[in-house]
């Protein structure tokens, strides 16, 4: 792999088959943004996308959670001309094309992660950084023009950018970013819920997390192990499953998350869950045998050695450098996967076990169960507290109380700090005043939605005389926090 500068861009390039492939990568994503400013990444992907011209070789772009790119392929003169007018439109955004990018966004509909990875990672970290993977904010319409530029400034620059080619750099070229400075990222992201438990929500099928390092070799093994125990069991033996997804999502230095995702033949996402969390625990617990072993170091051989992967190969060395990691060839990484036993794969993942999060869809029990046979705790909101009893409260009209139970547990309390609502099923959702990330406006509705993955809605056909709690809440949060409720997306 070399390594060059050009116009203060670090590139780095190695040969592979194939035409020449580039790929300008920005250290930005979904997790550097807000739940208020959800989006604005991928509509400063679309408007600098929006201003090219019509080119007659493969070129794309993406917005994942922690990385944008900017890709193409093509004869190196190609190569040059795509590279010079992305950087160019990201000098100077058509910032008055935003409504009608926006409106292509609402149409796309996409997401930094499918449904279960995000939910996990919500779960785990809140609504914040990779937390917002769950979430599609407020809306493209409603993200502010000056977080479009705040994040142009912030993360479009040299500082934040390295080039990838699959061989050296063309005669011509260059990179016209403008110059900025790296952003600070030695911090690593709080973690919401650190002990293992599962949980149910809407999701289509079950999913689980690992918490922990992901260059630990031992655990990348356990994991892989894993994943081929559950295709064998899970679809060959009982036809329950048709798919198993792998992911890492990076979270700060030497920390991250590994997850699982099964899908589930309709009606089975029950039997699925226990054969999931069954095979993680019985792996955990008795470990692997050699072969099995053998088996994935023979994968990732195969993987690491094929000419094919030089492009992946160099978006992980990209990767490292803009996150501040230490990026390891594939001889390394080789190297330090052999030397792992059998024993300490197994101990990698039982350790691990401790931080399993196993979510499931909604209204499914699975009977799943600890290593030392004690059931594997589910998480739900609290129970036992109770409304304070300095709060002002709230009810539904007694009609909606005579005539439905629902109505009649539900509980609205509001206070200087924040607001509680009792729900129907005894849980009691909290929402702090410096804890909202959003508050939707519609008239005199509010839905209040808080860092910890509470939301309250304030409905004036469910609290009609909650016209002081509204009042409290817009003195409360902060002008910048609240927005119309989206006018690209269904009332739901």
């Amino acid at each position: 792999m070399n390594h060059e500068v050009i116009d203060g861009v670090p590139v780095l390039w190695a040969h592979a088959p194939g035409p020449l492939e580039a790929a300008l990568v920005f250290g930005c994503g979904a997790r550097d943004e807000s739940f208020r400013t959800l989006g604005v990444t991928h509509l400063v992907e679309h408007l600098a996308m929006g201003t090219l011209p019509r080119l007659h070789h493969e070129h794309n772009a993406s917005v994942g959670l922690t990385a944008t790119e900017f890709t193409c392929s093509g004869r190196p003169e190609q190569v040059v001309d795509f590279l010079d007018l992305v950087c160019r439109a990201l000098s100077a955004l058509p910032l008055e094309r935003i409504e009608q990018e926006a409106g292509v966004l609402a149409a796309e509909g996409g997401r930094a992660a499918d449904p279960v990875t995000g939910e996990l990672l919500s779960h785990r970290y809140g609504v914040q950084g990779v937390g917002l993977a769950a979430y599609t904010g407020p809306g493209p319409d409603r993200i502010p023009l000056e977080a479009v530029r705040e994040t142009l400034a912030r993360h479009f620059h040299t500082g934040n950018a390295v080039l990838v080619l699959t061989g050296p750099p063309p005669t011509g070229l260059h990179l016209p970013l403008p110059t900025g400075q790296r952003p600070q990222r030695d911090a690593t992201q709080p973690v919401l819920h650190p002990n293992a438990s599962w949980y149910q929500e809407n999701v289509p099928s079950p999913g689980l997390a690992l918490h922990g390092d992901l260059d630990d070799d031992a655990l990348f093994l356990a994991v892989e192990v894993l994943s081929n125990r559950l295709r064998e069991t899970v679809r060959h033996q009982h036809g329950l499953s048709y798919d198993i997804g792998r992911d890492s999502v990076f979270v700060g230095p030497g920390q991250g998350e590994r997850t699982l995702v099964l899908d589930a033949r309709e009606g089975q996402e029950q039997r699925v869950a226990e054969l999931l969390w069954a095979e993680t625990v019985r792996l955990a617990r008795d470990g692997m045998s050699q072969e099995e072993l053998a088996e994935e170091l023979a994968a990732a051989r195969e993987a690491l050695q094929d000419p094919r992967s030089t492009p992946f190969e160099l978006r992980e060395a990209a990767a490292e450098m803009l996150f501040g990691g230490e990026y390891r060839d594939a001889a390394t990484r080789l190297d330090s996967l052999t030397r792992v036993t059998p024993d300490q794969a197994r101990q990698a993942l039982a350790g691990a076990l401790h931080t399993a999060l196993l979510v499931v869809p909604c209204g499914t029990e699975p009977d799943v169960r600890q290593p030392d046979g004690t059931p594997l705790p589910k998480y739900s909101c609290d129970t036992d507290r109770q409304l304070p009893t300095h709060a002002r409260t709230f009810r539904p009209p007694l009609l909606a109380r005579l005539f439905s139970a629902n109505a009649r547990r539900i509980r609205l309390a509001v206070d200087d700090s924040g607001l509680w609502m009792h729900q129907p099923d005894g849980t009691l959702c909290h929402v702090r005043y410096d804890e909202v990330v959003g508050v939707e406006v519609d008239g005199d509705n509010r839905v209040v939605l808080g860092r910890n993955t509470c939301y309250i809605p304030l409905l004036s056909d469910l609290f009609p005389d909650a016209a002081p709690a509204v009042a409290a809440i817009d003195a409360a949060v902060p002008e910048s926090l609240r927005y119309p409720t989206s006018a690209l997306r269904p009332t739901d």
